[in-house]
């Protein structure tokens, strides 16, 4: 069994990389957004936290939050918001016999990745990351047309041009 380790800095900035479980063929956050960000904000609401940036893709989502300080507890708040939108499922998914003898349900990937944010070079290109990730997987053509992404609030902040990265040619990229 794998030794998952976390490092925990108080009042730290993370990027995560969260997973459903089954990633061909299903677009269950974007088809269930409103869900997702019902999720968030109560979360949020309970066990506050900013978030930096955001990207939600049809089958896994990447974001950036900081914590508040003195505060580590980031895992509490993935298990509560993936707890809190698989509950509101229908329970249809199908499950292993593991998960059918754990009760847990077959949306979520049980890990996450994160990554501790350790300057703002560093943040600086986990935002860029967040932010191209669905012209990356050719979801679009432009980032700006990507509607789950805080890439938008990023362009009326004057962080970034609306035409930031370009157009996506056929062919250029992709996974």
């Amino acid at each position: 069994m794998p030794d998952y380790r976390r490092l925990f800095r108080p009042g730290g900035t993370w990027f995560f990389t969260v997973n459903l479980l089954k990633r061909t063929n299903n677009d269950l956050l974007v088809r269930e957004i409103d869900l997702l960000r019902e999720s968030v904000r109560k979360v949020k609401k309970q066990y506050p936290f900013e978030i930096v940036a955001w990207s939600v893709m049809p089958e896994h989502m990447h974001c950036i939050w900081k914590l508040p300080d003195g505060d580590t507890d980031f895992p509490l708040r993935w298990r509560l918001i993936k707890s809190h939108f698989s509950r509101n499922l229908p329970n249809t998914e199908y499950r292993s016999p593991a998960r059918r003898k754990d009760g847990a349900r077959g949306i979520w990937q049980r890990h996450y990745w994160e990554h501790l944010i350790r300057d703002e070079t560093d943040l600086q290109r986990h935002i860029d990351y967040v932010h191209v990730n669905p012209l990356k997987h050719c979801w679009v053509r432009q980032v700006r047309d990507w509607p789950y992404s805080t890439f938008h609030l990023f362009v009326q902040r004057g962080f970034y041009p609306p035409d930031w990265c370009g157009m996506l040619e056929d062919g250029d990229f992709g996974e």
